[in-house]
């Protein structure tokens, strides 16, 4: 069974965390994981460059310090890096101490300020010392496009079903990723049905 987006009890255990834009607008933001990638993302910045989309791109540190060309062309078109963490820990299984180390060293290359915990697995003692310094980013909305058993076409009809206004969207940026195949497409889907894109930071948490 597919959750497409984080458990409702997870907004009590860190309840400043963002996982959706408090709004009644109808915006949406978007958000890659796991890059940079220099197989998928210049072609993901060329689809938000044409159609005039800004973006945040939770960046893995380790592939930040080894394609730091990547992260400059993520900034320079107006894109939001967030950190991602050095080595895409898993909060559930690894001590604290390491845990928040790995986003310290991964801050260097990405961001102090807007962080995405890996797996969306954080435990409350990590989650608590993180969110004393940044802010914690989780999400909304979850399509499966990493998974290699969801098409593309998958992929853009859960979209399509579920965005909702406010609705912090997770893509990824990887070549592994069937992103490609239906950017363009959904962010036109939802431009036609009157939604707009923002990037963080924002105000208020819901």
């Amino acid at each position: 069974m597919r959750f497409y987006g984080p458990f409702f009890l997870l907004r009590l255990v860190y309840p400043k965390a963002l996982f959706r834009i408090r709004t009644t607008d109808k915006l949406l933001c978007l958000t890659f994981d796991d890059g940079p990638d220099p197989g998928s993302t210049p072609l993901i910045l060329d689809i938000l460059e044409a159609r005039g989309v800004k973006a945040v791109f939770f960046c893995r540190g380790n592939l930040a310090e080894r394609y730091p060309g990547l992260i400059s062309l993520i900034k320079s078109q107006g894109h939001v890096v967030g950190n991602h963490g050095y080595n895409h820990l898993d909060g559930w299984k690894t001590i604290t101490s390491v845990y928040l180390r790995d986003f310290s060293i991964s801050a260097e290359f990405t961001s102090h300020d807007l962080l995405r915990p890996p797996y969306g697995r954080i435990r409350p003692v990590q989650y608590r010392e993180l969110a004393e310094t940044g802010r914690i980013v989780f999400w909304d909305l979850m399509p499966y496009d990493f998974d290699d058993k969801m098409t593309g076409t998958k992929v853009l009809s859960i979209l399509r079903k579920r965005i909702r206004p406010g609705s912090i969207i997770v893509l990824h940026d990887t070549i592994f990723s069937s992103v490609l195949s239906f950017l363009d497409e959904f962010i036109d889907y939802a431009r036609n049905a009157g939604y707009g894109f923002v990037i963080l930071p924002v105000s208020g948490r819901e």
